[in-house]
């Protein structure tokens, strides 16, 4: 971006003061005899509402190419549609940001990005200007809250959010380079999962039948599709085509700060899809078809038309039905797990049985094939080892069945290097002609030899010195 040479103005001024105790600035005579004397700043005359103009000065820069490369980036700025005030702080900066990413954030992003930005963020870095926050104040901050017993994995989602904030300032040119990259914390392991093994699931599944038949059929439905749980309780009747044996994934239901209920677009991209409907969950949706024709629906109701939802219609809640998860499982006799979990055992159960990764992958709606393998890198360990497995057992079989139908190795008689010789050789070894009939003559030595066919003559060892 160009900045124009008629706007701005670059002068120094300094502290000093009078007799009567008022600021110099740029009169003050020092400022002719001495170079070194006070400091630069810049001053631009930039619009403001109601066609009124108004004059920002930003002084204490060291030179005068630093002012006049701040008055620059000022200007890049203001053409780019950013603030580039090298005076504002970090807390002026991230709270525009959040107002800026507020339109294209789903509400839960923005709910989980603004408790960081208030509670942890500004407390922590607001009153530094936002050219001077360095690595080493973002280090600081984590050494001090990990001594203070802050968990690893909530802090480092504090920083990616700072990371994401200051990554859009660089592309902004706002900042020559993002000072919270590369991390300050790396991102934990994740915790090993407990998945439940066939049997569990039956096991589980079976007194849900019996204890809770509503239950029943949204976690024969999560197990069956592998759908996410958002996906699941913001699924509505009008994307279940029952007689094609296929839904459609069009929205999620989200809570924000795990109170207030909202649909909302699904996690990404690709998870907007069709998904196969098979014999199992088509009955746990038929038993829930006939659930609704007995429950009464407002078309007011912005939640009308959910598959998963209360007896009076309602939706259900995400932690409702964690807390039900949990106890119908400690009633079944099987090991605690998490609602998405659930969707881990399907890709547990079809990996396993030897469905092709790259189905299971378009199965779980994940936006690439790595996503699948990196999640489920335990499972594809064990493919991995199957299959060289199935290279040795392939060669070794193949090695057993060379050995019993290989037939001798020709050795190379002496003399196939000369021409001559080779072509008297293979005319002996083709057949012999119609009617020839080879018998052992006795030559005068006694020894027997076999008749040559006419025309070839005998054959006689080179000699040496060949």
């Amino acid at each position: 971006m160009r900045t124009t040479a008629d706007r701005g103005r670059i002068y120094r001024r300094c502290g000093c003061r009078d007799t009567l105790r008022h600021q110099l600035g740029a009169h003050c005579p020092r400022l002719l005899t001495d170079g070194d004397h006070g400091r630069g700043t810049f001053a631009i005359d930039v619009p403001a509402p109601r066609h009124h103009r108004t004059t920002v000065r930003r002084g204490g820069f060291v030179s005068h190419d630093a002012a006049k490369g701040a008055l620059r980036r000022f200007l890049e700025g203001e053409a780019g549609g950013f603030n580039a005030d090298p005076n504002q702080s970090v807390a002026d900066y991230l709270t525009a940001w959040l107002t800026a990413k507020a339109l294209v954030l789903k509400p839960t992003t923005m709910a989980r990005y603004r408790d960081y930005v208030h509670n942890d963020l500004v407390p922590a870095f607001g009153t530094l200007k936002l050219d001077e926050l360095g690595h080493r104040h973002i280090a600081s901050f984590v050494t001090g809250e990990l001594a203070a017993g802050r968990g690893k994995t909530t802090l480092y989602r504090c920083l990616a959010t700072l990371s994401s904030a200051l990554g859009d300032a660089v592309r902004q040119h706002r900042l020559a380079r993002n000072p919270a990259s590369p991390p300050a914390l790396h991102r934990p392991p994740s915790p090993e999962r407990r998945i439940w093994t066939a049997d569990e699931a039956v096991r589980f599944l079976q007194h849900c039948h019996r204890a809770d038949p509503e239950m029943a059929d949204l976690f024969e439905f999560l197990i069956g599709t592998g759908m996410r749980k958002g996906e699941a309780l913001g699924l509505h009747w009008d994307d279940v085509h029952l007689r094609e044996r296929v839904l459609y994934v069009r929205c999620t239901l989200s809570a924000i700060d795990n109170n207030h209920l909202v649909i909302t677009t699904p996690k990404t991209r690709t998870s907007r899809n069709w998904v196969a409907v098979s014999p199992r969950v088509a009955t746990a949706l038929e038993h829930r078809a006939r659930s609704r024709a007995r429950r009464h629906s407002d078309p007011s109701d912005p939640f009308t038309g959910l598959v998963f939802c209360r007896p009076d219609g309602r939706p259900l809640r995400p932690h409702t039905v964690l807390d039900r998860l949990r106890q119908l499982s400690k009633e079944a006799g099987v090991p605690r797990v998490t609602v998405h979990d659930l969707r881990h055992l399907a890709a547990t159960i079809t990996i396993t049985a030897g469905v092709p990764l790259t189905v299971v992958s378009k199965t779980l709606r994940h936006s690439t094939l790595s996503t699948t393998a990196n999640i489920y890198s335990h499972l594809t360990r064990q493919a991995a080892r199957e299959a060289v497995d199935t290279i040795d057992h392939t060669l070794t079989e193949a090695e057993k069945t060379g050995r019993r139908t290989d037939r001798p190795v020709w050795m190379r008689p002496p003399g196939d290097h000369i021409q001559q010789l080779r072509e008297a050789l293979n005319r002996l070894r083709s057949p012999a002609p119609t009617g020839f009939h080879p018998t052992a003559n006795q030559t005068r030595s006694g020894r027997a030899t076999t008749m040559r066919p006419p025309g070839i003559r005998a054959w006689k060892r080179p000699s040496s010195h060949m």
